[in-house]
């Protein structure tokens, strides 16, 4: 499950220890509400605090391990998820921010297996847990992450506990879904979707449905939530995988292609390979390109040049955006508020992240 960097909005920093605190591109409206602005930024502020409490370890090597992305950044995209969708139910309490420090775990745990899977050599602009201690040690350090944030939840209650073992297991499953492929005739696109609702869908749906269940929200705005998260999440893996194309390592924090070294079938190579077979002269040659040995970063680059040039990586920003308004759409039935309207900054900004 891939991230990416985007440029922060910084807001006015209130109370104890949110002077470090900032928020991602698209939640500028929060920084400058006077109410939920400091209210955001509290419980930003208080989650970073559980999270380094939630790493901690009495072994040397274990808590070094799992500190290694934590301290490398991140948006905290999911937890300030996690804390507007309370804010949205009924109001962020003590068990919103518990539940957002577990899918920040919980996506942190991914980030360490995903990078020995793919064998990334950055994570966070920073070398990947693999490449310093070796596959065993990431792979274990993914599940003693995963560990903690199980610990974690299960203080939260049997339906917050049913939301984690449902997450996990799509989680696991979207993974599994895209090592093996699609099925004998099963429509390649339509499999690479069902792959990005699992492996990032499910979790950012997740913030939704922890954030208004744990606030006491009704049925109706709880299903609001989850279904705008799973949309919001596809829309912001599809713009990761185009960006993976184009070459920004400054704003992707890892390096350019990786998913194309890797054979990753992402929107802009299944689009490629689609008009390539319809009689695109381009097409084919990139595919000739992508389909070479791409161990060197010569080749690596030509590879990269070709897919971002052609006009299938435009198509696939297109379809990005197409999900991001699909997920504004679905928070058509809550009421106005400074909540609402920042996570539809928030869908937009995650789909026009090139520049």
């Amino acid at each position: 499950m891939t991230e990416t960097s985007s440029p922060s909005a910084g807001g006015p920093a209130t109370g104890p220890g949110t002077d470090q605190v900032k928020l991602p591109a698209g939640f500028d409206l929060i920084a400058s509400d006077d109410r939920l602005g400091p209210v955001v930024l509290q419980a930003l502020a208080r989650i970073e605090e559980r999270l380094d409490e939630a790493v901690r370890s009495a072994d040397q090597l274990a808590d070094v391990t799992s500190r290694h992305l934590l301290q490398a950044g991140g948006k905290r995209v999911r937890p300030l998820l996690t804390v507007l969708a309370g804010e949205i139910g009924g109001g962020v309490n003590d068990a919103v921010l518990e539940a957002a420090a577990v899918v920040e775990l919980t996506h942190l745990a991914t980030l360490y297996h995903d990078d020995v899977m793919d064998s990334a050599p950055l994570r966070r602009g920073v070398a990947t847990a693999q490449t310093v201690w070796g596959n065993s040690v990431a792979i274990l350090t993914g599940d003693l992450i995963f560990a903690r944030a199980s610990s974690m939840v299960s203080d939260l209650g049997q339906r917050a506990l049913k939301i984690q073992a449902d997450t996990f297991e799509r989680l696991v499953l979207g993974q599994l879904h895209e090592t093996v492929g699609p099925a004998d005739g099963e429509d390649h696109l339509e499999h690479y979707l069902g792959v990005l609702a699992g492996k990032t869908g499910s979790l950012i749906a997740a913030c939704g449905h922890f954030g208004t269940v744990l606030a006491g929200a009704g049925q109706e705005v709880v299903d609001v939530m989850v279904d705008y998260g799973e949309k919001v999440g596809i829309a912001f893996q599809l713009a990761d995988d185009v960006i993976d194309v184009t070459g920004e390592d400054d704003v992707s924090g890892k390096s350019p292609g990786t998913d194309l070294r890797e054979g990753v079938p992402t929107l802009p190579v299944l689009l490629l390979r689609r008009m390539a077979q319809d009689g695109d002269a381009d097409a084919r040659r990139a595919v000739e390109l992508l389909d070479a040995d791409l161990a060197s970063d010569e080749a690596l680059a030509r590879a990269v040049a070709a897919v971002s040039g052609h006009p299938a990586t435009q198509e696939a920003w297109r379809m990005a955006r197409h999900w991001a308004d699909q997920a504004v759409a679905s928070l058509e039935p809550l009421p106005d508020s400074v909540a609402k309207r920042a996570l539809t900054a928030f869908a937009h900004a995650v789909v026009h992240r090139e520049a």
